[in-house]
């Protein structure tokens, strides 16, 4: 059964019926922005050094452990005197083996107060003090690239828009961009939910989605042009079905690319950033595959069924679908009439017909009943033909 079904898939004849439950796709997508945006007004953003602003502190790998890291910093500011100024916040390891480092992240501390600290963490562990750093960020430079990630984002809007609305239409493109923005809250919504930290990285895979996203909803609506081109010219299928028969033609697609994007980003995040220690490179791709996930799903089910149901609201598509499904209705009681006009006369009839005159059989040379004369005389229809001699 499942090779039967991953056939029809690769033909595009599952017939899937997205499209027809779209109401249930909308509900489904209102309930998870609700959810994403309660979290950004109860939990917030667990927001890195570059946007909070505050002080880092790099370790040696002799520390041993990110947890003995966090305790000798915790220590050091202790000692310091500074514990109530001075919150630790995230413990990364950087680097794998000998060449390991850690880096710990604390609230904002004066330039004395770190030094306090890095001192502390000096005579603690018993290393030269070059083997340990100090150094303090400022929340004015994520604010920095937060300003210019949202400008960069209103241009790429922009020119999605136009580009789209040459390409296809404005319904399209309008259906194209709610997708966009619902992967955007939908991605920061687990952000929010989950407690990752959102950092510069975080900011550039935002980013990096949309274009996949846009890429897979592009083919989609491509195959949507083709299916409805000239469709009110006919009126065997409406426009919504025929969205529904090119998402299920180019579903397997959407699968496939994203199984394909998705992979190569699970191992720069699993193996790089979880084996390989790589820190850094856990925020780009904790994003990219959180963003490119929802991307497939929502290119699937949200974008099709928001765009069919944007073209039904279209005077000349409401038009059609009515003569389709007018059509269909007609058709459907025709076939019932003459399923009763041409039931054998072996079936006895219901009550209300008019019952068949016994020894109806017909008899040899007598014509088909469908066929009468027109000649309604007495006995007529057995006379014999003006060429033939009478006995």
């Amino acid at each position: 059964m499942a090779n039967g079904l991953a056939d029809r898939l690769y033909r595009g004849e599952a017939n899937i019926n997205i499209v027809g439950r779209r109401k249930m796709w909308f509900m489904v997508a209102a309930a998870l922005i609700v959810i994403a945006i309660g979290s950004f007004l109860i939990r917030g953003f667990h927001l890195g050094i570059e946007f909070s602003g505050g002080t880092q502190f790099t370790l040696p790998a002799s520390v041993g452990s990110v947890d003995a890291a966090k305790s000798a910093v915790a220590k050091a500011i202790d000692t310091a005197g500074v514990s109530g100024e001075a919150s630790i916040g995230t413990v990364q390891q950087v680097g794998s083996g000998n060449d390991a480092s850690f880096t710990v992240r604390t609230g904002s501390l004066s330039q004395e107060q770190s030094t306090s600290v890095k001192d502390a963490l000096v005579k603690d562990l018993g290393v030269p003090a070059d083997r340990i750093s100090d150094d303090l960020v400022s929340a004015a430079w994520g604010g920095q690239v937060t300003q210019q990630a949202l400008l960069g984002l209103g241009i790429f809007l922009v020119l999605v828009m136009g580009y789209l609305v040459i390409r296809f239409e404005w319904r399209m493109a309008a259906a194209a961009v709610s997708t966009l923005l619902l992967d955007l809250v939908l991605t920061a919504g687990v952000y929010s939910l989950v407690g990752f930290e959102v950092t510069p990285s975080t900011v550039i895979g935002f980013l990096t989605i949309l274009g996949f996203s846009l890429y897979d909803v592009v083919v989609v609506f491509d195959k949507v042009q083709e299916n409805t081109r000239g469709i009110t010219a006919g009126s065997t299928r409406t426009y919504g079905e025929a969205t529904n028969l090119a998402v299920n033609q180019t579903l397997m697609r959407s699968i496939n690319t994203g199984l394909v994007a998705l992979l190569p980003v699970g191992g720069l995040l699993f193996i790089g950033a979880g084996l390989l220690g790589a820190g850094t490179l856990k925020d780009l791709g904790l994003v990219l595959f959180v963003g490119m996930g929802l991307g497939v799903l929502s290119s699937i089910m949200f974008a099709s069924p928001m765009l069919a149901a944007l073209k039904d609201q279209e005077p000349r598509i409401k038009a059609h679908n009515a003569r389709v499904l007018a059509r269909r209705s007609s058709g459907r009681s025709g076939d019932v009439a003459r399923g009763e006009r041409t039931r054998p006369a072996a079936v006895p009839a219901t009550e209300g017909e008019v019952p068949a005159l016994a020894g109806s059989t017909p008899r040899p040379g007598a014509r088909p009943s469908g066929k009468r004369s027109t000649n309604r005389g007495g006995g007529a229809g057995n006379r014999p033909s003006g060429g033939q001699k009478r006995r």
